[in-house]
């Protein structure tokens, strides 16, 4: 008979210690913000390991595999906006008791964050520039940036399911950030009437974008609430810097032909 147990399985003497807080004497609020943050960086490793199921389903044809797994991804996303309200319950005095012990540390170096973003299509090659050169993971980070997104996989579904999908998009330089095109609206509005099969799928993907919107306004609101305008974290941008995706979809082709129907 086995011996695996529960809490050999999980391997949660490992993960129960991984709980370490900084301040002396210990704050209080400092336990809520680690686990928060730890939690947050196991549900981007499920994103980005949904997100990859994805991109395999699109490139083999599988579309009620890509819809389900983009429905789960989006309720993960639910998910993580949820947890802010747990965060919030962290008054700007409580964070600043302990925010000096994170050092050059910050929200900003999530290497799998970025990764959800470069892989979705939102490169941005210049934001390495004001990474520390030391930083766990940069290399994988720098592979993303190199390698196909998401939104390539799409395209390329697209195409295999009979729309014409211009040579020069399927073909791109994937180091570059994917912009969106009037070609390929024009193919998906013709999808939508030839292909309704492909509707909840395509509005799924909506959702999707619209959780990622809803995750960083809440967080943009979070972080506004803690530390207003001082700079960020480790000398991070903070706020602004925030702001400036706040609103940027991944699926713009998408967006970009409600207003035909």
């Amino acid at each position: 008979m086995s011996d695996l147990t529960y809490p050999r399985y999980l391997e949660l003497d490992q993960l129960l210690e991984l709980q370490k807080v900084r301040s002396d004497p210990p704050e209080h609020d400092e336990m809520l913000f680690i686990v928060i943050h730890q939690v947050y960086e196991l549900w981007f490793k499920l994103l980005l390991h949904e997100l990859e199921k994805v991109e395999s389903d699109f490139r083999s044809g599988a579309q009620w595999g890509a819809h389900a797994t983009l429905g789960r991804s989006r309720t993960i996303l639910k998910t993580l906006v949820g947890q802010l309200d747990i965060l919030e319950t962290m008054t700007p005095r409580s964070f600043n008791s302990f925010r000096d012990r994170l050092e050059t540390s910050s929200g900003f170096q999530s290497v799998q964050f970025r990764e959800i973003e470069t892989f979705l299509g939102y490169k941005r090659p210049g934001m390495l520039e004001h990474w520390p050169e030391h930083l766990e993971g940069l290399d994988q980070l720098k592979a993303r940036l190199a390698a196909p997104t998401l939104r390539d996989a799409f395209h390329q579904f697209l195409a295999d399911c009979g729309a014409e999908i211009p040579k020069d998009i399927l073909e791109r330089d994937v180091t570059q950030p994917s912009q969106p095109d009037e070609r390929v609206q024009e193919s998906l509005f013709k999808l939508y009437t030839d292909r309704p099969d492909l509707i909840g799928m395509f509005e799924t993907m909506i959702d999707l974008d619209e959780g990622f919107m809803e995750w960083r306004y809440r967080h943009v609101q979070l972080v506004s609430r803690t530390i207003g305008t001082k700079e960020g974290t480790g000398g991070s941008l903070g706020v602004e810097f925030l702001k400036k995706s706040l609103f940027h979809p991944f699926f713009p082709d998408l967006w970009e032909i409600r207003h035909r129907f």
